[in-house]
């Protein structure tokens, strides 16, 4: 019942309707000094919460929606490994670019941000399976429960490393990207970072990397943000 009020309440007061359309995208809240950040691919989902000067914290892993209901199973949880693992059931509702989620735990509204579209080619979801060393080797990483995952909207972007059998957290960060010359398979690729939760002074730090799409390949070569080498292929994660 207590459910069934807060949608009737949502729906009427924000003039929103049961979900229609695509949910993909970047989704944004406020919450007093703090952003909440969802990111939302075919299958996969990431959500943090972060202030300009403090990582709050993230969780994210599966999705399925069917109609107006969505259903998540969590692969990692910063704030409370317990989670992982479990699996929720909420409602949607959408309207004036606003997205509505209900849950029997409370409510949450978010405007959108950016949609996919065909003129964005990054937006998808990415796993790290290679890396070359700093005399250019290239080392295939082994298919495992540890994995480094990394989400791209049409304009943002947050890389997850996690092991949701152990429910082990190593790290995220994310924020904005954009591509920019050569051609639609190879163009500068540049990060701005908005949160890192293993170390804040990072924030509002650039990275640019030479890009290069092949296939379902992602291959980048430039320098991380403590200044070393980065020469990586990442693929996307069916």
């Amino acid at each position: 019942m207590k459910t069934l009020l807060l949608a009737t309440l949502l729906l009427s007061t924000l003039a929103l309707r049961p979900m229609i359309g695509s949910t993909q995208g970047a989704w944004k809240m406020a919450k007093g000094d703090e952003t909440v950040m969802l990111l939302v691919s075919e299958n996969y989902f990431m959500q943090t919460t972060y202030a300009p000067t403090r990582f709050v914290s993230t969780r994210g892993g599966t999705w399925k929606q069917d109609g107006n209901k969505v259903t998540t199973t969590l692969e990692f949880d910063s704030s409370d490994s317990t989670n992982v693992g479990k699996t929720t059931t909420a409602e949607l509702a959408s309207g004036n670019n606003q997205l509505a989620i209900i849950a029997p735990g409370g409510q949450q509204v978010f405007t959108r941000v950016d949609e996919a579209s065909e003129q964005t080619p990054m937006a998808s979801l990415w796993r790290i399976t290679a890396r070359a060393n700093n005399e250019g080797v290239v080392t295939s990483m082994q298919r495992g429960a540890r994995k480094t995952l990394k989400l791209l909207t049409g304009s943002r972007f947050q890389w997850a490393a996690i092991n949701p059998e152990t429910k082990q957290f190593s790290g995220t960060g994310g924020g904005t990207y954009t591509l920019k010359d050569g051609g639609p398979t190879n163009r500068k690729y540049t990060e701005t970072i908005d949160f890192f939760s293993r170390d804040n002074s990072r924030v509002g730090k650039s990275l640019t990397f030479d890009n290069k799409l092949n296939g379902n390949d992602w291959l980048h070569t430039g320098l991380s943000s403590t200044g070393g080498k980065v020469s990586e292929v990442w693929s996307k994660e069916k």
